[in-house]
Formats: C-alpha cells, structure tokens, sequence
C-alpha cells in the first residue's frame, strides 16, 4: 500500500489515482477476510513441511525400533498382533517399514473409524495405537484443510487460495515503484512508525509473492471445486493418469480415493480394478480359487521392486484387489499396483514416468509444496515463504492498526471515476472464471460495498 505524496512528485493523473484506490481498496478488503487463514495456513503448512521429522523424533517411539539381525515377521504375523490390540477391528491397509529402523504401520477399521497400530517388525510387539483422527501430522493437515469444519469450511480454504494469488498480484501493483524513495527493497523508520510496518508488508511481499502465489496454485489441486475440475480436465484431455491401462480389466463403479488407503492425487479418481475369482467357460478347477493372502500381495510389490514405505490395502470383498502404492520424497518412484486377489497377476501398474503431462507437472508442484522434492533446501525455502505470509500478515495487521481513525475501520477511499467501476467488475468477473469460490466472495465483497456501505450513512462513515 504504497503511501501517496505530493511533496516532491506532479499529482498523478485522475485515472490513475482512481485506479490505485480502487487496487488499494479491493487489496484491503481481500487482506481483512483472508489474513486469519493464511496465517493459519503458513502455521500448520510449516509443520507439515517436517512431519518425517516430527515423527522420527516426538513419535519416535512409536516410528522407529532397533535394528536387529533377526529376520522380520512375516506381513500376516505383523497384522495379527495389531488386530489382537484392537478388539473387534479389522483390518484395512499394511504399510512397509521404512527401512530396517523402522516400524510397520497397520491401518484398522474399527465402528466406521480407522485406527493405526505402529508394530515392531522384529519382535512383533505392538509399540502404540492412535485412531486416525488423533495422529498429529493428521491433526494438522486437518486444520491446513479445515476439514474438521465440514466440507463448506473446506471450500473456504480453496476461496482463500484464490484471494492469496489476487492479494500477491494487487499488491505487486501497488508496491510498483512511483519514485518514491524507499519502500521498495529497503525498509524505512522505526517499529515505532507506520510506515516501518508499510515498508515491511511492500517489501515482504514483493520479494516472497511469487512463492506464495505457487504455494496457492500448487495447493488448489486438492481442493474440492477448482481440483475436482482440473481432475476432470486431465481425464478429458489424456494428461491424467493414462486410462487406456484399463481397458482391458474389469473396474468396478469406485475409484481409488475411495477403496485405497493412501492415493496421490492424479490417482484419485482412476477406477478400482476388480479380480477374477471365476473361471472361464472351458476351465473346470477342482475347488474354488483361493485368495493369494497378504504375504504373497506384499512380496509381489517388492519383487516387482517398489520404494520402501509402500502400502497394501486389502480387498474389501470378493471382487477386490490388492492395491499397493506409494509416493515417495522422490517422485520418480511414486507407484501403484492393483494386483489380483486370486492369480496374483498385476492388473494395473502405473509410475509417475506413465503420468500424462499435466498430470506430471501438478505432481511435481505438490511435492515440491510439500517440501519433498529436494530435500532439506526444499523445505527450508517453503518454510521462508510461510514466514513470509505470516510476516506480511502481521505488519498488515499493525499497518492497519496504526493508520485507522479511532472508532472507524480506515478502508482506503472511493475511487471517483466510473470507469474504474467497470474495470473492477471485469476483473471480479475474470477472477470468478480462473477461481470460482474465490470470485463468488469478490462479487460479493463488492456488492455489500458499492451497494451496503456506499449507500447507508452509518456504514459509510464507520468503514471510512
């Protein structure tokens, strides 16, 4: 919110004043709804950046176990001791240890809740249990989503997404140099001054909005309008997951978020393979086909060399499969494999190298968001554009604090051309095309504005 002075500048022409107002207003209007959540957002998204780390050490006592040169129990053993520490549970997913320091993970189900049972693959003694909805990364990654809130809660994350990338391109524009003197890389005055906290707001940012603005477009993929559409834009276009992997197995009407355990996004909405537990016309077998068993399910996807940490969930009937999958810090490895729950023959095996294009870019961003992509840098680089966010926001908060008149709000002013009117409604009308909950909130954010606060004398002077 760049501080307009005459001092030592010609007055700018009208257009262009009205213009800046009318950024400057619609920047202000967009800080005051989304700053609580991107400061949220910033918060829980920096802890989710480490939460390898934060299980290897707070819950290491549940994640980690020593190294032994015993052979591992087999699967089946593993499952077995988990299920007896669950009573009445039954069992949904095993995950692999992530490597001989590891524990395995089974995931049960247990009156409509999932509950996870962390076992030492040695000794088989059960180290912790914790439903699902109690595990802390899970807590987190709750409250980024607002999933706790319900599903409308949810959708307005996704909206704050969109006003995240509008704030960083109003706010570029409004940081623009206008030969003003500072402000641009360098911050001014004193704690104690507003123009301290303006310089600091413009500068964090200008320097920090273009990973915010990825940060925002990398995370509406998982959301559930503007993701459930580019789901069904790569599916339309091929660029998704590769769906001719099917066309010669048998699907059932789920798809993989609702049968698997873990799933990435571009497998999401794949179809569910089903097994084949009939034979055909000319084959008479002696007895019925047998499940191949979990053991067997395991040892397919390690011959068939998947990265370590992967994860099988269990047929849910007759027609199921096994499904292994994993998603690995490196993405070249992310794989999933449906395999028969009676021949054990490998229905459909697809990596990220089968990925359609679009699909491999989007993957490639949320690894990257998540800070898995490459390493330490990768996530100390994500943190830095949390702390961005949430420096931005505060100075916001206190620019504005210090600038308000006492008992009024201080929204910066009316611009006085209708031409800006115009152009506003454009933009909010582009806006609600590129971000549909986004746009809605802007429509209405400039209704109550131009057609509330304008028009009733004691909104007008209170917001003033």
């Amino acid at each position: 919110m760049t501080d307009l002075t005459a001092r030592v500048q010609p007055a700018p022409a009208a257009l262009a004043l009205d213009t800046y107002r009318a950024i400057w207003r619609w920047h202000f209007y967009a800080g005051l709804i989304a700053v609580p959540f991107m400061i949220l957002l910033a918060v829980t998204g920096s802890l989710y950046l480490f939460k390898d780390e934060i299980d290897d050490t707070a819950f290491a006592y549940r994640n980690l176990v020593a190294e032994t040169s015993t052979t591992p129990l087999p699967p089946s053993e593993l499952v077995a001791r988990g299920l007896k520490a669950v009573p009445g549970s039954t069992l949904s997913a095993y995950r692999e240890p992530a490597d001989a320091a590891g524990s395995a993970r089974i995931a049960l189900t247990k009156d409509g809740e999932t509950v996870y049972a962390f076992v030492d693959p040695y000794s088989g003694r059960v180290l912790d249990t914790v439903e699902k909805r109690q595990e802390f990364n899970e807590v987190v990654r709750k409250i980024h989503s607002l999933e706790y809130f319900g599903p409308y809660a949810n959708r307005l994350i996704e909206a704050i997404a969109g006003f995240a990338i509008i704030l960083v391109a109003s706010g570029l524009y409004l940081w623009w140099p206008r030969r003003q003197t500072g402000g641009i890389v360098f911050v001014r005055g004193t704690p104690s001054k507003r123009v301290f906290w303006r310089d600091i707001h413009a500068v964090t940012g200008a320097f920090a909005g273009l990973f915010i603005a990825f940060l925002a477009f990398t995370g509406l993929p998982w959301s559930s309008v503007w993701g459930s559409k580019l789901t069904e834009l790569t599916v339309a276009t091929g660029t998704g997951y590769p769906a001719a992997l099917w066309d010669s197995v048998p699907v059932s009407g789920e798809h993989a978020s609702h049968k698997m355990e873990t799933v990435g996004w571009t497998m999401e909405a794949s179809p569910m393979p089903m097994s084949q537990d009939m034979p055909m016309a000319h084959e008479m077998p002696a007895a019925p086909p047998s499940p191949i068993g979990l053991d067997r399910a395991v040892a397919i996807a390690r011959e068939r060399g998947m990265a370590p940490r992967f994860e099988v969930t269990v047929p849910g009937d007759d027609k199921g499969v096994y499904s292994a999958a994993v998603f690995p810090h490196d993405l070249a490895r992310a794989r999933t494999i449906h395999i028969d729950q009676y021949s054990g023959e490998p229905l459909v095996d697809i990596s990220y190298a089968d990925y359609g294009a679009a699909a491999k870019a989007i993957e490639l961003g949320i690894n990257i968001h998540m800070g898995q992509e490459f390493g330490l840098a990768n996530q100390l680089l994500m943190l830095a554009t949390c702390l961005a966010i949430i420096l931005a926001s505060v100075s916001a908060v206190v620019m504005w604090l210090k600038r308000r008149p006492s008992g009024r709000i201080g929204v910066p002013p009316y611009p006085t051309s209708r031409r800006v009117y115009v152009g506003l409604w454009m933009l909010a009308i582009i806006c609600g095309v590129l971000f549909p909950l986004s746009g809605f909130l802007i429509l209405a954010m400039l209704a109550v504005d131009l057609l509330i606060i304008r028009t009733v004398p004691p909104l007008r002077r209170l917001f003033a």
